[in-house]
């Protein structure tokens, strides 16, 4: 049962998130990137408890995948990702982002608190083997719910 869960939760990223009409991805060289995040209250408390995500109506769920986009099926590679979130008076929280697999599919993972209608740049730094790094920077305003 567990190996359906992650694809679950992918799938409720992209149904969930403020912006699910539109690609959320960024080319980095090589490298595809795509990213969402949402409530972490979104996420069932079963899959929630399988991947040790804390579920509150003030914590948001961070979800990177990197995809190799010069190999034939555009195969998952594996990373170093960190980043922080900045509010926009400036305060900084570091993200500690934790790497899930399963199968081929290989996800990065992260949570942060935030207070209701909270706006968040996030900035997320991406190094790949083969020398391949880049930014990735993006905003989404959070509300609990």
């Amino acid at each position: 049962m567990k190996r359906y869960l992650l694809p679950f939760i992918s799938l409720l990223i992209v149904a969930f998130s403020p912006a699910s009409h539109a690609e959320q991805k960024k080319d980095i060289g090589s490298l595809e990137v795509h990213y969402s995040a949402l409530n972490s209250t979104f996420v069932p408390p079963a899959v929630a408890k399988a991947y040790g995500i804390k579920r509150s109506n003030v914590n948001a769920l961070l979800n990177i995948a990197i995809l190799d986009k010069s190999r034939a099926g555009k195969p998952a590679v594996t990373a170093e990702v960190t980043g922080q979130a900045r509010n926009l008076l400036g305060t900084k929280k570091p993200l500690t982002f934790r790497e899930v697999r399963e199968g081929d599919a290989i996800y990065y993972l992260a949570e942060v608190r935030f207070a209701n209608e909270e706006n968040y740049i996030f900035d997320i730094d991406i190094k790949a083997a083969g020398n391949r790094a880049g930014k990735l920077t993006f905003q989404q305003t959070f509300y609990a719910n």
